[in-house]
C-alpha cells in the first residue's frame, strides 16, 4: 500500500514539474518553438516520463489551461468585491481588472493558447471550449442590463475578444512607437468601452 502511494506521489510530483517547466520554456521560447525534449530538460525527467501524463504538447497545453481557469476560479471566491450586476460600471471594471492581472500572471501560457489556435484549427476550438465552460456563468451578469443581449454569449464573446486582443497588444506585442501604458489606464479604457457598449 505504501509503495502504491508513493508511486502516485512521484506521478503527481512528476505531472507537475513538467507543467511547470512548460510555462517557464514557454515563457522563454514560446510555444511553437518549445519540443517536448525542452519541457523533459528543463523538469529534469526522462523524455519518455512525459507521455505517462501527456499525449503531447497540445494535451499538456489544455491542462495548463483548465489549471489556470480553476485557480482563477477560486479567486473570485476568496477574493471579496465580485459583483454580478453589470448595469453598475463598478462591476464591470471589478471583472476588466481581474482578466487583466490573469493575462498578466500567466502571459506565457495566453501568447502559447494564442499561437497553438493559429497553427493547429481543432486544438484551437478544444481550447475555446474549455474557455467557454468558463463564460457561462457571466450569461447572469448580463441579466441585469436594462436591455440585456437576445444573445448574451455572443456578446461575450465580443468582449473577451476586445479584451484579450487589447492585453496581447500592450502586455506581448507594444506598440510600434514603444508608448507604454499603466495598470490602470489600460483597465479604465476596457471598463469605458464595455460599460458604454453595454449601457448606450
Amino acid at each position: 500500500m505504501t509503495d502504491t502511494v508513493s508511486r502516485r506521489e512521484r506521478a503527481a510530483g512528476t505531472g507537475a514539474a513538467l507543467k511547470q517547466a512548460a510555462r517557464e520554456v514557454f515563457a522563454e521560447r514560446g510555444y511553437l518553438n518549445t519540443k517536448i525534449t525542452d519541457i523533459t530538460a528543463a523538469a529534469g525527467r526522462a523524455t519518455g516520463s512525459f507521455y505517462n501524463h501527456f499525449a503531447g504538447k497540445e494535451e499538456l497545453l489544455e491542462a495548463l489551461l483548465k489549471d489556470m481557469l480553476a485557480e482563477a476560479d477560486e479567486a473570485i471566491v476568496d477574493v471579496g468585491g465580485h459583483d454580478a450586476d453589470f448595469s453598475k460600471v463598478s462591476a464591470i471594471r471589478w471583472h476588466v481588472a481581474a482578466f487583466w492581472r490573469f493575462y498578466q500572471q500567466h502571459l506565457p501560457e495566453m501568447v502559447a493558447v494564442k499561437q497553438a489556435a493559429m497553427v493547429d484549427p481543432e486544438l484551437g476550438r478544444r481550447l475555446q471550449r474549455i474557455m467557454a465552460d468558463d463564460d457561462s456563468h457571466m450569461v447572469d451578469h448580463l441579466a441585469h442590463l436594462p436591455n440585456p443581449p437576445a444573445e448574451p454569449l455572443v456578446t461575450i464573446s465580443a468582449m473577451n475578444a476586445l479584451m484579450e486582443g487589447f492585453a496581447y497588444t500592450w502586455l506581448v506585442v507594444n506598440p510600434a512607437n514603444g508608448q507604454t501604458i499603466s495598470d490602470e489606464q489600460a483597465i479604465d479604457t476596457l471598463t469605458g468601452l464595455l460599460h458604454h457598449g453595454l449601457i448606450g
